[in-house]
C-alpha cells in the first residue's frame, strides 16, 4: 500500500510546493462528554481493531530553535498513517493528544513519514518508548524540503509541511502536503513492517 501511495503521488507531481498553505482555525480542544461515550469496552476496541493490519511508520521532524530543555530532532512511531488526496498531493497520521513528541513537531511544522521495512522492528521500538533519546544510533540524513530525518533503510519516505490539523476524540488528525517523496526500489523494494494483532508480523 505505501508503495502503491509513492507511486501515485509521484505520478501527482509531489515534487515542489505550490504555493504557500493557508492554516486553517485552530480546532477545538475538550474532553470528551460521559454522554458522547460508545457503550464499547476499551479492551474489546483494541482487540477487534487490531485484526486489521497495518503499516508502521517513523515520523520525524527537524529540532527547532529556542526549544526549551529539549535538542536535536523528535519522531515518534505511528501505525495509523494513510494516503489522503493527489490533487493536491496529501497524507495524513493520528497522534494522541497526550503526545510528548506532537507539540516539538507541530513547532516545527514539517515532518518526514519513514515507511518502516520488515527488518526494522527493532528501529520502531526505539521510538514508541517515550523519554529516551529516540536517535541515538540512528543512522539518517535530512528530507529534501524540510530538513526532518529520513532513516536509512527505510521502504519510503514522504516529506511534508503541516496543512491542517483536526480533532478526533482522544487524538489528532494531522494532514500533510506532500513536498517531495521517494522510495527505496532496488530489484524488488523493500518489503513492509506489519503490525498484527499487537505483533509485528
Amino acid at each position: 500500500m505505501a508503495a502503491a501511495a509513492v507511486r501515485y503521488l509521484r505520478s501527482a507531481g509531489a515534487s515542489t510546493v505550490a504555493g504557500p498553505v493557508e492554516a486553517l482555525p485552530r480546532p477545538e480542544l475538550r474532553a470528551v462528554g460521559d454522554d458522547e461515550r460508545a457503550p464499547v469496552d476499551q479492551t474489546v476496541f483494541r482487540r477487534v481493531l487490531g485484526n486489521f493490519a497495518t503499516g508502521v511508520t517513523v515520523i520525524t521532524a527537524p529540532g527547532v530553535d529556542g526549544e526549551a530543555g529539549v535538542a536535536g530532532p523528535a519522531g515518534f512511531a505511528c501505525q495509523s498513517f494513510a494516503s489522503l488526496s493527489l490533487d493536491p498531493p496529501l497524507i495524513c497520521f493520528m497522534v494522541g493528544r497526550t503526545s510528548t513528541t506532537w507539540p516539538r513537531i507541530a513547532r516545527a511544522g514539517v515532518f518526514c513519514v519513514n515507511v518502516l521495512g520488515a527488518h526494522q522492528g527493532e528501529l520502531c521500538r526505539g521510538f514508541a518508548v517515550s523519554g529516551a533519546d529516540k536517535f541515538a544510533g540512528v543512522v539518517y540524513d535530512a528530507a529534501p524540503v524540510s530538513g526532518s530525518p529520513r532513516l536509512a533503510g527505510a521502504a519510503a519516505w514522504v516529506d511534508c509541511t503541516i496543512h491542517a490539523v483536526h480533532t478526533g476524540g482522544d487524538h489528532l488528525i494531522v494532514v500533510g502536503r506532500v513536498n517531495a517523496l521517494g522510495a527505496n526500489d532496488g530489484d524488488d523494494g523493500i518489503a513492509p513492517l506489519l503490525f498484527h494483532k499487537g505483533r509485528f508480523l
